[in-house]
């Protein structure tokens, strides 16, 4: 039976390359990084030759990165410890409708601390609107946090524009990058953000490690109480195998990026153009043009994403319904909704994201087994039937 991953949005394979560099920080080179003596110096050398590469990714400054465990601790973060840190000029904080768990949490478990939160809304592509954030912001806001894309349909933020708002009040702004960094061209000084969070295996690094950077004079406080780890900003020894491969995955994801994305591109727009024309009532989620080069997402009307995931991975393709955070909690996705769509049509997500060991044939094979597994579910469709039975009576 012919395999097919089209999940990479939930974690991708770790290339050769990055699980070589990896390999002597398992064995021979086990040493502290903070110790003194030569055990800890091949570590913290390679720790520091990692910085550079990540913010090189980025376009920033070593000295600005901050190793974390993951994209999701380092969204909690920056959230919670760029909000504590401003929370003497005040205790409101803006976020999209649309961001990730690891965001919205942080921001409820802030206003159990007295901190207020406005969400912000979008449109039927999951776009946020500049002027509204602006009508969000107040003289009490201390941070805004809007993510860089969506990572459920793909959509691209003018994060720029909202920057501008946000560094004219001199209002730290955080954007959460786990779906772009190492996957498109991130460049914070561009951007205009303050503080911007990563993760490694979404570009074919490791799990498990992610970053966060801050600009330098921003203020963070530290969650994690302990020792002076990462400049005193993130205490915890840290995962010298897994940072290494994060090093190496942003070097080769700097380097192969533009061939990355050419190679995606045309795969996803076939996939877009194509699988509505097979299927009828799907709908095409995310931006159509100002979306991810390897995502594709649809809401099949009358069945559940769970059951057709669970169909197309008996015939060896992988992919998701929705954030893979949410995926085992079968229900809606709050970005569907917060789109605009009804839970009806919600609950038959399913995204297909793509990476650099799929092909057209790939792509040909979803083609031609989807379609009969679509049929065969809404035949067993209450939601279906009553359909069938109301356009029927129709004519």
């Amino acid at each position: 039976m012919r395999k097919v991953y089209l999940d990479n949005a939930a974690t991708t394979p770790l290339l050769s390359e990055v699980r070589e560099a990896m390999m002597p920080y398992l064995g021979d080179i086990f040493g502290n990084p903070s110790s003194l003596h030569d055990w800890g110096d091949g570590a913290r050398e390679a720790m520091d030759r990692a910085r550079t590469q990540v913010a090189q990714l980025i376009s920033a400054d070593p000295d600005e990165i901050i190793f974390t465990g993951s994209g999701t601790e380092s969204n909690n973060f920056a959230v919670k410890g760029l909000a504590l840190a401003q929370q003497a000029k005040g205790k409101h904080v803006v976020v999209s409708a649309i961001e990730h768990f690891s965001v919205l949490h942080s921001a409820r478990t802030l206003e159990k601390l007295g901190f207020e939160v406005s969400e912000v809304p979008v449109d039927k592509h999951g776009v946020v609107d500049p002027d509204n954030v602006l009508r969000q912001i107040r003289k009490d806001t201390i941070l805004v946090s809007i993510m860089h894309a969506n990572g459920e349909v793909g959509t691209i933020e003018p994060i720029p524009e909202i920057a501008r708002i946000t560094r004219e009040r001199k209002i730290p702004f955080h954007t959460d990058a786990v779906a772009t960094a190492g996957i498109t061209p991130v460049n914070v000084a561009e951007l205009g953000v303050d503080a911007l969070s990563l993760a490694g295996n979404q570009f074919y690094g490791p799990k498990g490690v992610g970053a966060l950077w801050i600009r330098k004079g921003v203020r963070i406080m530290p969650l994690l109480d302990g020792g002076i780890q990462e400049e005193g900003r993130r205490a915890g020894t840290e995962n010298v195998p897994a940072i290494v491969g994060l090093g190496k995955a942003a070097e080769l994801a700097k380097t192969h990026m533009t061939d990355r994305i050419k190679q995606l591109t045309p795969l996803r727009d076939h996939l877009l153009k194509e699988l509505p024309g097979r299927i009828e009532h799907v709908v095409v989620t995310g931006h159509p043009q100002h979306r991810l080069p390897g995502h594709a997402s649809f809401c099949v009307e009358f069945i559940e994403g769970e059951s057709i995931l669970m169909l197309l991975n008996s015939k060896g393709i992988a992919v998701s319904s929705g954030s893979a955070c949410t995926s085992r909690a079968l229900k809606a996705s709050h970005v569907l909704i917060a789109m605009g769509l009804s839970h009806e049509i919600a609950q038959g997500s399913i995204l297909f994201t793509l990476g650099i060991d799929n092909t057209n044939e790939d792509i040909d094979y979803v083609l031609e087994t989807m379609p009969p597994i679509v049929d065969r579910l809404r035949q067993m469709s209450p939601l279906y039937a009553k359909f069938s039975k109301t356009v029927k009576g129709g004519k």
